[in-house]
């Protein structure tokens, strides 16, 4: 059998591999056979923490919580459970940016959160927990977010409304036409 050099393909492989150690100590980055060892290991390591980090920030997040809420007079988890009472859905990391950032918004939220654990719920938030609760057909008029309708659909709704000249609005037109009708 015919002997078979490694040639460019072998090279390039090692330089890959090299560049990749670049900056590494001692012979790390300049040995293939150690330069190869420490690249493993360091993507492994990468993987590893891609997931860590994503923990670190959670906990960093609720630890800024908690003492933002300690300023409010509650606990991390009595202002958890008050802001899921109240169906408020802001998650930890805009929380925690509040409470750093905005120290007036996030007392709001702890505001609410104690109403919601005392039962004082405000009257829209009410309504949000009563359709949970019994589900009871009742004609509402809720909100319509007519900004991810098609054009097609806004103009016949504003036909429908009786918009004149709905046929040849652009969609920004047909939109503050219709929000302003509601």
């Amino acid at each position: 059998m015919p002997r078979v050099k490694g040639g460019f393909v072998a090279r390039r492989r090692r330089k890959k591999i090299l560049k990749l150690a670049k900056g590494y100590f001692g012979s790390k980055h300049a040995i293939y056979r150690t330069a190869h060892e420490q690249v493993m290991r360091s993507l492994r390591y990468q993987y590893r923490d891609r997931k860590q980090r994503k923990r670190m920030f959670r906990k960093l997040w609720i630890t800024r919580i908690n003492a933002a809420a300690k300023l409010n007079g509650m606990k991390y988890s009595i202002l958890i459970h008050g802001l899921a009472l109240a169906n408020v859905q802001v998650n930890r990391k805009v929380l925690a940016d509040l409470a750093v950032n905005e120290p007036q918004a996030f007392t709001a939220y702890c505001d609410l959160a104690k109403q919601a654990i005392a039962g004082n719920l405000p009257k829209k938030v009410e309504k949000k927990v009563e359709k949970k609760e019994a589900p009871v057909k009742v004609e509402t008029v809720e909100a319509v977010d007519y900004s991810k309708m098609l054009v097609k659909e806004l103009k016949a709704l504003a036909a429908e409304k009786g918009i004149e000249g709905a046929d040849k609005m652009l969609k920004a037109d047909l939109v503050s036409a219709l929000e302003a009708l509601n």
